[in-house]
């Protein structure tokens, strides 16, 4: 995923709100403690195959994945073209009207688990 598509400069931590100084923490989002937070989430990754984890933690990571209301995230596609609306249990995108989990619904766990 293309950082400079999908995102814009951050001035606030998208996890706790507090301003964010750095230009890497700018960029992503999060500042230092809360990104590692998110890295180091309990969440049981075994439903999960290795490049939907690898997304999962890119799209955190991009800052493209935001928290709308109560669990409810927005999340832009892998191409950028479009945006989802994600729960930990359920998403818009193709995979998760299919019914299977995707790469989405893991980013939203590990950022409520955080």
């Amino acid at each position: 995923m293309n950082a400079a598509a999908t995102t814009a400069d951050h001035t606030n931590c998208l996890r706790c709100g507090r301003a964010l100084r750095s230009a890497k923490s700018r960029a992503t989002g999060y500042g230092a403690k809360c990104a590692a937070k998110v890295r180091n989430a309990p969440v049981d990754l075994t439903d999960y195959k290795p490049h939907q984890i690898a997304s999962a933690q890119e799209l955190i990571e991009d800052g493209a994945i935001i928290l709308i209301r109560g669990n409810v995230f927005a999340a832009v596609s892998t191409d950028g073209t479009e945006t989802h609306l994600v729960h930990p249990a359920a998403c818009n995108c193709k995979a998760g009207l299919k019914g299977t989990r995707c790469y989405h619904q893991l980013a939203a766990r590990l950022l409520l688990a955080a």
